[in-house]
């Protein structure tokens, strides 16, 4: 008979019974489950509702069935339906009597809630740091290329030149923010909704800040049906997974173009990089591609829940046993894609002389060009439209703005001289942008530098 069965006097259906069983999606938090259980069973004690000798009897059969599931001796059942009741059942029929006592004052429902809330605190603490492995690794490539000339863009037309290692740190402080962002969300996570029971609390005299501090939380939940119908952690962090992703999927957009023939800028190695099964020449960026792709199913596992909760009366519904696989979905695929992401940029090649290439033949020095004509004394709007006369001029001929006679420049404008040359220069002008920000050497390092320091403090 099902542990909850009592009023019932038909079994359940078996399609229900398979339709209602979520243990095949529940059971990787047999961990938490039980860490919850002898927590709630020394608040029971605390109370005076587990002797001394009981207590002993329900850590001592809990801990077994945790090292028996680990080894792999256990088989959950769809019959007990999920991982609260196959575990209880498990006690019972290793202690006996005593293991009926474990649920005393307790419900699935604020089970499930701190269950949840455990499981994601470890998982998130997870993705921190292979996030920060990331970082490490990107900002490891920056230091090396602080002077390495590229492109930068807007629209994706050359625009001005920057530095790969000014490129890299912009995508480091993507991810700090990241980083922030599930920090945030453990901070608001981390309460106790243990002994708040089904909706209504308990009449049993439980101190739910101790049970609290045995779990690690920094409190307790402060209303019982919030505490069994919050699911605002899950949402929160698939929220800000979702922006991870959209940062990952920016990054591999762009390493997707640059390991191309047209713009040759990377070589993915060949351990990340896949061959067609028709072209024999092929060599497909497919870890950058599935990374881009894996974003759009965190989106939706985000877009499940959001649509979920939406229509739900207070306080606990059925419905919200389908968050655990959205959820679940959302840490498995965001922690394989940073350390695909990881392992690719480690492996990564970077050819620096067709980055440079690119940028000298852009024409992006001729933002210098008019910011030397306003400190000659020209206001801008006129340096702007003289600028882009000069590059019409060099597009005519072919040339670099820096190749142009000073004859030909000065038949724009008599305030050009000798030193318009030096303006022009691609790597005086990167490193002259020294503002906090810029893409100039010191400025780079500094941010480098500052970055470093914020990671290791999360």
């Amino acid at each position: 008979m099902k542990l909850w069965g009592g009023r019932f006097e038909k079994d359940t259906d078996k399609l229900l019974e398979e339709f209602n069983a979520s243990i095949d999606v529940d059971g990787r938090m047999y961990e938490q489950d039980i860490k919850g259980s002898i927590a709630h069973a020394m608040t029971l004690h605390k109370a005076g509702v587990l002797s001394e000798e009981e207590l002993k009897r329900i850590i001592e059969g809990l801990n077994g069935i945790l090292n028996d599931i680990k080894e792999g001796k256990v088989e959950f059942t769809r019959e007990n339906e999920d991982i609260h009741m196959n575990i209880e059942a498990l006690l019972t029929d290793r202690i006996g009597e005593a293991g009926k006592k474990l649920h005393t004052a307790r419900s699935r429902n604020d089970q499930v809630a701190v269950d949840l809330k455990l499981y994601m605190r470890d998982e998130i603490k997870d993705i921190l740091r292979l996030l920060r492995s990331l970082v490490n690794t990107l900002l490891n490539i920056a230091e090396d290329n602080v002077d390495t000339l590229m492109p930068g863009y807007t629209h994706l037309q050359r625009a001005q030149p920057v530095t790969l290692a000014h490129h890299l740190v912009a995508y480091c402080c993507m991810f700090l923010r990241d980083m922030g962002r599930l920090e945030d969300c453990v901070k608001r996570m981390n309460v106790s909704p243990l002994g708040s029971g089904a909706l209504a609390g308990t009449t049993y005299n439980l101190d739910r800040g101790y049970t609290a501090q045995l779990l690690g939380f920094d409190g307790v939940t402060l209303n019982s049906l919030d505490s069994v119908s919050d699911r605002d952690h899950a949402i929160e962090f698939l929220s800000a997974a979702s922006i991870i992703m959209m940062h990952l999927s920016r990054f591999c957009e762009e390493l997707i173009l640059w390991n191309s023939k047209e713009f040759g800028f990377v070589e993915i190695d060949d351990s990340f990089a896949t061959g067609s099964s028709m072209m024999p020449q092929k060599k497909n960026p497919d870890a950058a591609e599935l990374i881009r792709g894996k974003t759009g199913r965190v989106y939706g596992d985000l877009i499940t829940l959001l649509t979920l909760m939406k229509g739900l009366p207070l306080a606990y519904n059925k419905d919200m046993q389908e968050d655990k696989e959205a959820v679940f979905d959302g840490i498995d695929t965001i922690k394989a894609c940073v350390k695909v992401f990881d392992g690719m940029m480690k492996a990564i090649k970077f050819n620096k002389e067709n980055m440079r290439n690119s940028a000298k033949n852009g024409y992006m020095n001729a933002t210098d060009m008019a910011d030397y004509l306003v400190r000659k004394g020209m206001s801008f709007r006129e340096a702007h439209e003289i600028a882009g006369k000069v590059v019409k001029k060099a597009i005519e001929q072919r040339c670099a703005l820096e190749d142009l006679d000073i004859d030909i420049l000065r038949s724009f404008s008599d305030k050009f001289e000798e030193d318009i040359y030096d303006a022009l220069d691609l790597d005086k002008g990167v490193h002259s942008r020294a503002v906090i920000g810029g893409p100039a050497k010191e400025m780079v390092q500094m941010a480098i530098k500052r970055i470093k320091n914020a990671v290791l403090r999360v």
